[in-house]
C-alpha cells in the first residue's frame, strides 16, 4: 500500500520550555539593580501547525489578560528562547515547495499586532508627533496608503531579483473587502485607529505570507467591518493562503471557521488544547464542577469564562456564553441616579456647527439639515458638567477626530466654532478674557486613547507615566502635591496584581499591600503587557480627576475581569471593591461591598464626579460605562447624513434593544 507523501509541518514544538530572557541572568534597571520575573512560559509545549492537511486547522489562541496570548504567537515565529533549542524547528520551509523570498521565518511567518510597540506599523509616520495627521502639510515621508500596501515605503524604491511584487487581483479584493478604496491616496498618518488596523492586516495578507498570526485583529473595529474581515479571513482559510492563527479574549466572538482552540492559564502555561468542540466542552465541564461547589484552579479562574462560547457568523454573533448556561453573573455595582435626578452644570464643550476639512476632503460633519426651519450644517454638540456621554459611529467617520477637537490637538481648533470651558481659542473681542491656550486644555482634560498609547514613550516608568498626568508633556516634570502623590500611591496599589510584572512571586496578595510600590520604579511601559499598558493609560486618564474624561477605547485589550475592575474604580474609586477582596480579581463578580479604605475613612481616589464630564467611544456595548447615557452616532463618511443623538434609559451593557437603537440596525 502506497504511503501518500504528506509534506512537515510549518511550525514542529515537541516538548519546549521557552524563557524571555536566558535563564539565570539578572536585569539592570534605571534606578536600581533588581532581578525582572523570567519564569518558563509553556513549559513542556507541544504543537504542530500542519502545511498541508485533509481537514482544517484553523487555530485561534485565547485567554485571559496576563496568559501570554501575544507570547505565545511569539513562540510560533521563532521569538524567545527555546529549551531545548531543538524542540521548535520549521521544517516545512526548508522544502522545495516554498520559494526562496521565504526560508525564514521571518518572512515566511508574518505577525500582525496592535500593542503599539511598532511592529507592523504603519511607516515613518506612526513616529509622528500626535497632531501631526490632522495637519494639511505633506512631508517627503509621508507616504500614501497605496505605497504602504505596495510596499513602497523608501525614498528610492528597488525590487530585489525574484520580487514579483503583489498580485493586482489579490490587491484589489483586499482593499475592497476591508473598504479601504476611498483612502488609497491619504498618507497614512491620517488614517484613524480603525483604518490603520485594516491596513496592517490588509499589508500583511498582500505579502503572500506562509502564516498569519493575527492578535486579536477584530479589537477596535466597528461592526460593519467586523462582518465584512470575517469572511475574508475565511476565504483565506479554506485556500490554507495563508494558514491563519489568530488569538482572542474570552469574552470575543470566535469566527465559525475556528476549527482548533488553545486555552490559557494565567501562568503562561497551557490550560487545554484540541479541538475547538473538545476544548470546549472540557471549559463547561470545569465551569459546572466549581459551579457545583468543587475545587477552582487559581490560574484557571471560572469568571474569564463567563463570556466565552459564542460564535461570530457571517449573520451576526450567535450562540450562548458559558455565563449565561452557568449563570455567572457580573457586577458593576453602582446604581446611576435617575436622569431627572442628575444635576447638571455649565457647558465645557460647544460645538456650534464644526466641519473638519482636509482640502476638498470632509472627515468631520459633511451633512445640512433642518433646525427651527432653517438649513445647518456640520456637527452641533454641547456636553455639560455631570453628562455621561457615548460617542459611535464606523471606522473613518470622525470619531478620533472629534477626541482631537476636544483635546485641541487638531490645528482646526483654532477656526473652527468651538468653545471649551465657555471660552474660546482666539481672542473674544470686547469680552475681556484671555484666548483659552493649549496647557489650559491640557490640565483640564484626562485623555486614553489608542494615539496616546501609541505615543507614550516605552522608557518612562509605571510610575512616570501616572504622574505625567500631572505633567504639561509626557517627559516634563509633574507638579504633584500631597494629595496628587497619595493619590498616585493609592492608584498604585489598587492595581498592583494587574501592573506589577512580579506580582505573581510574591507570598500573597495580602504581604504586597503592606510593601511600598517600588516596584512602579523599576518596570518601564513598554515591559508591560498590552492589557497592563492599557489600564495605566485608563488610569493616568482618571487619577487627577479632571473636568472632562475621554476615553477613547480605552478598555479594548483587557478581559472581562479586569476591564469590570476599571469599570468600578472609574465609578467609584477605592470606595467599592468585589466582594472577593481587596482591589485584586474577584473570583465571581456578583457582589460589591465597601472597601476597608471607605470603612475607614482613608479612601485618596474616589470615582466620577457630578462635576465632570465623561466621553467614551468603544465599538463594543460591554466596553461602555453603565453611567453612559447620552448618546452621539456619527454616520459613514461623507454620505451626507446627518449625526443622530439619542438618550438611554439603562445601562449599554444589559440590553441589546439600546445598542440596536444607536447602530440604527
Amino acid at each position: 500500500m502506497r504511503i501518500p507523501n504528506i509534506p512537515p509541518p510549518i511550525i514542529r514544538i515537541a516538548n519546549g520550555t521557552f524563557y524571555r530572557h536566558q535563564p539565570g541572568t539578572v536585569s539592570t534597571g534605571h534606578t536600581h539593580a533588581h532581578s525582572h520575573p523570567n519564569p518558563a512560559l509553556f513549559k513542556g509545549l507541544s504543537f504542530e501547525l500542519p502545511s498541508r492537511s485533509e481537514t482544517p486547522h484553523n487555530w485561534a489562541i485565547a485567554g485571559p489578560s496576563l496568559s501570554g496570548k501575544t507570547t505565545f504567537l511569539h513562540i510560533l515565529r521563532g521569538q524567545h528562547l527555546c529549551f531545548p533549542p531543538t524542540a521548535r524547528s520549521f521544517p516545512y520551509l526548508s522544502t522545495d515547495q516554498v520559494s526562496h523570498r521565504l526560508k525564514s521565518p521571518a518572512l515566511a511567518i508574518q505577525y500582525v499586532g496592535f500593542d503599539a510597540n511598532g511592529e507592523g506599523g504603519l511607516g515613518p509616520a506612526a513616529s509622528a508627533y500626535l497632531s501631526a495627521r490632522y495637519e494639511s502639510r505633506r512631508e517627503i515621508t509621508d507616504f500614501s496608503l497605496r505605497d504602504f500596501l505596495l510596499g513602497n515605503m523608501q525614498l528610492n524604491p528597488s525590487k530585489l531579483p525574484g520580487d514579483e511584487g503583489v498580485d493586482s487581483k489579490l490587491f484589489e479584493r483586499v482593499v475592497v473587502d476591508l473598504r479601504l478604496e476611498s483612502l488609497l491616496d491619504l498618507p497614512v498618518s491620517f488614517l484613524s485607529n480603525g483604518q490603520g488596523r485594516r491596513a496592517r492586516i490588509a499589508r500583511a495578507l498582500l505579502t503572500n505570507p506562509e502564516v498569519l498570526l493575527l492578535d486579536e485583529p477584530f479589537m477596535g473595529l466597528d461592526p460593519p467591518t467586523v462582518a465584512g474581515l470575517s469572511p475574508l479571513l475565511h476565504s483565506l482559510a479554506q485556500k490554507a493562503s495563508p494558514r491563519l492563527v489568530l488569538s482572542a479574549r474570552p469574552q470575543d466572538p470566535l469566527p465559525e471557521w475556528i476549527t482548533h482552540l488553545v486555552y490559557l492559564r494565567t501562568d503562561s502555561q497551557v490550560g487545554v488544547m484540541g479541538d475547538k468542540e473538545t476544548v470546549l466542552d472540557g471549559l463547561r465541564k470545569y465551569v459546572r464542577r466549581v459551579q457545583n461547589g468543587g475545587p477552582e484552579d487559581e490560574a484557571l479562574p471560572v469568571h474569564a469564562l463567563g463570556e466565552m462560547g459564542r460564535v461570530l457568523t457571517k449573520d451576526g454573533i450567535v450562540g450562548e456564553s458559558l455565563g449565561e448556561e452557568f449563570s455567572i453573573s457580573i457586577a458593576h455595582g453602582v446604581v446611576e441616579k435617575p436622569v431627572a435626578d442628575r444635576v447638571l452644570g455649565e457647558p465645557l464643550v460647544e460645538m456650534q456647527g464644526c466641519r473638519v476639512k482636509y482640502g476638498d476632503k470632509v472627515a468631520l460633519g459633511n451633512w445640512t439639515e433642518e433646525r427651527d426651519g432653517k438649513p445647518i450644517g456640520g456637527l452641533y454638540w454641547t456636553v455639560r458638567r455631570g453628562e455621561r456621554w457615548g460617542v459611535f459611529g464606523p471606522n473613518g467617520s470622525g470619531k478620533t477626530t472629534i477626541v482631537s477637537l476636544l483635546c485641541s490637538d487638531h490645528p482646526q481648533t483654532y477656526s473652527l466654532p468651538i468653545k471649551l470651558f465657555g471660552r474660546s481659542r482666539l481672542p473674544e473681542p470686547g469680552s475681556g478674557q484671555r484666548p483659552l491656550t493649549y496647557w489650559d486644555i491640557q490640565s483640564r482634560v484626562g485623555h486614553s486613547s489608542p494615539e496616546i498609547h501609541q505615543h507614550m514613550p516605552r522608557n518612562l516608568t509605571v510610575r512616570q507615566v501616572l504622574e505625567s498626568a500631572w505633567a504639561d508633556t509626557f517627559r516634563s516634570k509633574p507638579n504633584l502635591d500631597d494629595v496628587a502623590k497619595e493619590q498616585v500611591e493609592a492608584t498604585l496599589k489598587w492595581f498592583e496584581q494587574e501592573l506589577n510584572p512580579a506580582f505573581a512571586k510574591l507570598p500573597s496578595p495580602e504581604s504586597s499591600s503592606a510593601v511600598s510600590v517600588g516596584w512602579a520604579s523599576d518596570y518601564m511601559f513598554g515591559e508591560l503587557s498590552f492589557s497592563a499598558q492599557r489600564i495605566l493609560l485608563f488610569l493616568r486618564a482618571i487619577v487627577k480627576h479632571p473636568d472632562i474624561v475621554v476615553l477613547d477605547e480605552a478598555f479594548s485589550g483587557m478581559d472581562d475581569a479586569v476591564r469590570d475592575k476599571c469599570m468600578l474604580f472609574l465609578a467609584s474609586g477605592e470606595e467599592k471593591m468585589y466582594a472577593s477582596g481587596s482591589g485584586s480579581r474577584p473570583r465571581t463578580r456578583s457582589a460589591v461591598i465597601p472597601s476597608p479604605a471607605a470603612e475607614s475613612g482613608k479612601v485618596k481616589v474616589k470615582g466620577l464626579s457630578d462635576q465632570q464630564a465623561l466621553i467614551c467611544i468603544s465599538h463594543i456595548k460591554e466596553e461602555v460605562p453603565d453611567c453612559v447615557r447620552e448618546w452621539l452616532c456619527l454616520p459613514e463618511a461623507n454620505t451626507g447624513k446627518p449625526a443622530r443623538f439619542g438618550r438611554l434609559d439603562g445601562p449599554l451593557r444589559t440590553d441589546s434593544r439600546r445598542w440596536a437603537e444607536i447602530w440604527g440596525l
